[in-house]
């Protein structure tokens, strides 16, 4: 797996500045194949914002529609595909890119281990 990052910036409307970090991994086939098999792609590698409490009646609903429109999250399909964050500053996006980084990390061990499922493995000690 490789993954690639982008940032860039843009100038909004009222001349303010908007970052943006594209992500996208480059996997192998074997990887895409495991991803399919053991259907990862809704799997959320980074979410900005959990909500915790659901809520009742329409309160809940409009609270989980608000929290879901501007919400960050990247899935594996969101990774494989490529997707685009905005971010309202250099701070959170350096704190997005590590996240999604380390994310990244804990999913190739993932897919490392669907590999090996039917085989076995040898640890010297």
């Amino acid at each position: 797996m490789k993954l690639l990052l982008r940032r860039n910036q843009k100038s909004g409307i009222v001349g303010k500045i908007a970052f943006t970090l594209d992500v996208r991994a480059e996997l192998s086939d074997a990887e895409k194949g495991h991803i399919a098999k053991y259907k990862l792609g809704n799997t959320t590698l980074y979410e900005r914002d959990t909500l915790i409490d659901r809520g009742r009646g329409l309160l809940g609903l409009l609270s989980r529609l608000f929290i879901k429109a501007v919400n960050i999250s990247v899935s594996v399909d969101d990774l494989t595909k490529g997707k685009r964050i905005e971010c309202k500053d250099v701070v959170e996006l350096i704190d997005i890119e590590e996240q999604i980084k380390e994310a990244c990390t804990t999913f190739k061990a993932i897919l490392a281990a669907a590999a090996s499922f039917g085989g076995e493995e040898i640890i010297e000690i």
